[in-house]
């Protein structure tokens, strides 16, 4: 069967995770192949996460891994239908475009980052576009087009990304940089939860405000809401998420919007945040600082409260506060150029066969909050998470090459679930952890998107 890289190492620098060994694992080791460990990426971040809760709960071997649901829940998404329909995807100006001298991954699921992406090249079209990008090398492309902030990075070979002024920023510090808060939480109200007693439930009445989107924050929270806890997840009213997205992601969690912008909704925030147990953040470095949100700013006034922030390339380095996604890290640290193929016009990047720093950093991050809440009930402080994709990305290159000849062991199809939601019909796949031997399940289909108050679960429950 083999091993698997224990990614959950840092985390016990808290000493909430004692002596406590990694949680047991169960399974095929290699599924999809390739030239990096990716089977090991997915299992290891998993195993993360039970490892962190048997030590939150008091057991060994509770919670444990299996490499069938671990894999089903990769590709979420992919396995994903909405009344029999199959999400979208990438949308049609995404994806590997040729340039001058070499290739550019492009971003457009978003309109407002199409626009932006058309702008910058003077483009009326997709067509105009990529004639555009014909006459620009990949990096004076990427440049104008992040100039604009769109999205987009060019494809680097790893010789490239390694010597780039980005590449030491990216790949320090663990994995998962978790640091306790300085001080003692007694002055600081709403950290009084404990661990439930239901194995199934163990952050029951916790309290999450989700402020993440996409792929890796939501799939953090949609774990947490899993395991109990109250996930409220807001969102800018201006910039709506992608319905395929929101619905792969929203289980087990509510769904509001906030204009932060807006005093009524700026005070009811604050609000929030003084009752929260957890706060997850997930956008551009920087982006909710201006609100207050930054992790040192909510320690400062909140010592007992665990944040969890996530970004695309760091904090730091000359990136810092640049958008990005799991396909441009892809693009720029050189796993597209690991990954490509020949093709008739000579050769074409490649791509991991699932979203895999999404989903891994999604679990890290998962891991990270359990273990900061350990570490509360251990010593009365909270703490601060910090991880990237792009250092998710620099972990699996660390990652050692898989022993043996190579050959993969496919899986069997995943157990299909089905429940009705606002969207419609969904058939899904379940959470990655087993409980007790037995598969975790996910307890609410999404809800339609921004219809919940702006309040916790049982205060919007009250009359």
């Amino acid at each position: 069967m083999g091993t698997i890289p224990n990614l959950g190492a840092g985390l016990r620098e808290l000493g909430a995770l004692g002596e406590l060994p990694p949680a047991p694992w169960d399974g095929p080791r290699r599924w999809w192949g390739g030239a990096l460990d990716v089977e090991g990426l997915a299992l290891g971040s998993v195993q993360a996460v039970a490892t962190a809760l048997n030590a939150l709960t008091g057991s060994a071997d509770r919670y444990s891994v299996a490499a069938g649901p671990v894999a089903a829940s990769f590709d979420s998404l992919g396995y994903l239908r909405i009344d029999g329909q199959k999400p979208m995807g990438f949308a049609p100006m995404s994806g590997f475009r040729p340039t001058a001298d070499g290739w550019i991954r492009l971003h457009a699921n978003y309109p407002h980052h199409a626009a932006r992406l058309l702008e910058a090249l003077s483009a009326r079209g997709p067509q105009d576009a990529d004639r555009a990008l014909l006459s620009m090398t990949s990096l004076e492309a990427e440049a104008a087009i992040v100039a604009n902030k769109g999205v987009a990075a060019a494809v680097r070979s790893r010789t490239e990304w390694l010597a780039s002024p980005m590449r030491p920023a990216a790949a320090s510090g663990d994995w998962i940089d978790v640091e306790p808060s300085a001080e003692h939480a007694a002055a600081s109200p709403g950290t009084a939860w404990l661990p439930a007693g239901n194995p199934r439930l163990p952050l029951d009445g916790l309290r999450v405000l989700d402020l993440t989107r996409v792929i890796a924050g939501p799939t953090a929270t949609r774990l947490l809401g899993a395991l109990g806890a109250d996930v409220l997840r807001i969102d800018p009213p201006q910039l709506p998420e992608l319905t395929d997205a929101f619905v792969d992601s929203g289980f087990d969690k509510r769904s509001a919007e906030a204009d932060l912008g807006r005093t009524a909704d700026f005070a009811v925030m604050n609000g929030l945040v003084a009752s929260a147990d957890v706060v997850v953040t997930g956008y551009h470095d920087g982006g909710l600082d201006r609100f207050g949100l930054a992790p040192g700013a909510l320690l400062a006034s909140r010592p007992g409260l665990v944040v969890a922030t996530l970004t695309a390339w760091g904090r730091g380095g000359p990136w810092r506060g640049r958008r990005g996604f799991d396909s441009l890290v892809q693009a720029a640290t050189g796993i597209a150029e690991r990954y490509g193929q020949p093709d008739d016009a000579g050769w074409r990047p490649g791509a991991l066969p699932v979203q895999a720093l999404d989903h891994a950093t999604g679990y890290g991050l998962a891991a990270a909050v359990i273990a900061l809440l350990g570490e509360r009930l251990r010593t009365g402080r909270g703490g601060s998470a910090t991880m990237s994709l792009a250092r998710t990305a620099e972990q699996l290159f660390e990652l050692p090459p898989v022993h043996g000849d190579g050959a993969t062991s496919p899986l069997l199809e995943p157990d299909f679930l089905v429940t009705d939601s606002p969207y419609g019909t969904l058939r899904f796949v379940g959470p990655p952890l087993l409980v007790e031997g037995t598969q975790l399940m996910y307890r609410e289909p999404p809800v339609q998107y921004g219809s919940s108050a702006l309040a916790w679960r049982r205060q919007a429950d009250l009359p």
